[in-house]
């Protein structure tokens, strides 16, 4: 059992998720993830794990309401558990001192790049942060993303918070503007990230993303997790999740990710229908 020390509410259907989970955060590095069960009959689901605290044997688990899964874990309380958690999965992100990185995050996304920033840090690289929402209320850690970077930049569609336009178009608008970019890091949704690989393609710089297509074991044996890279058939859970955003079909990517929405939407709202038959219940 991995017990929830606190929630916080940080957008717009957006929970932060501190978990007690000593033997994850202490092996955790930037660019992993965790497989949860909130119950013993929910699914198997990835979350990216958004920050560890070795000294408090704490991860921090960022979970944006989508379906049936991250509805019933944004029902949970503080005091109650969370009944497995597994991990640290997947490949870290590999760090060294690159000179200028550009990381983007996009959504859900701004979580997973949170680590990373860090890291590249300290490491000694000079970290550019893109940031994009929807709108204000889908903005999140900002000032966390602020101190782990050296600038950061922040857009949405609705031009609520920041400027309004992509992560992509404000990629494009720096690089044009004569910034020297070493590497760049997107995470968020897949159109996004292929839209941001578009964009470093014609400038020959070097793009990593991070994949999230469909898991369910997290460990290479099921094959739900495929994506093509470069022709190739590879695993998200065990040979990425990142891999070179010039190399990856996002069009498969994306078609695959549409496979159960129909079942996925059906089960959303089975799911709504009961939780609200519990009522409110404190945070």
């Amino acid at each position: 059992m991995f017990k929830i020390l606190k929630k916080e509410d940080i957008a717009q259907d957006t929970k932060l998720f501190i978990v007690s989970a000593p033997d994850i955060a202490k092996k955790s590095k930037a660019g992993q993830f965790v497989i949860l069960r909130v119950n013993e009959h929910g699914e198997r689901f990835p979350l990216t794990i958004a920050d560890y605290d070795r000294d408090n044997n704490t991860i921090s688990l960022i979970v944006q309401v989508v379906g049936s899964s991250t509805m019933k874990m944004a029902h949970l309380i503080v005091g109650e558990n969370i009944v497995d958690v597994a991990g640290p999965l997947g490949r870290e992100t590999h760090i060294e001192k690159y000179g200028t990185v550009v990381l983007v995050g996009g959504g859900i996304g701004i979580a997973c790049i949170n680590p990373i920033a860090k890291e590249l840090k300290k490491a000694g690289n000079r970290v550019v942060s893109i940031l994009g929402a929807k709108g204000k209320n889908r903005m999140f850690w900002v000032d966390r993303l602020k101190a782990a970077s050296d600038s950061v930049h922040t857009v949405t569609d609705d031009g609520s918070y920041g400027d309004k336009g992509l992560v992509s178009d404000e990629l494009l608008r720096l690089i044009k503007q004569g910034e020297k970019i070493d590497l760049v890091m997107a995470v968020g949704p897949a159109i996004m990230m292929k839209a941001v690989s578009e964009v470093t393609r014609p400038y020959n710089i070097k793009t990593l993303v991070s994949l999230n297509s469909i898991m369910v074991d997290g460990t290479g044996m099921c094959g739900g997790c495929r994506v093509e890279v470069d022709g190739r058939t590879r695993y998200a859970c065990v040979d990425g999740p990142e891999f070179d955003g010039r190399l990856v079909n996002f069009d498969l990517l994306i078609k695959r990710q549409s496979m159960y929405k129909e079942h996925e939407g059906q089960a959303a709202e089975k799911c709504r229908l009961e939780l609200n038959k519990d009522g409110n219940r404190k945070k």
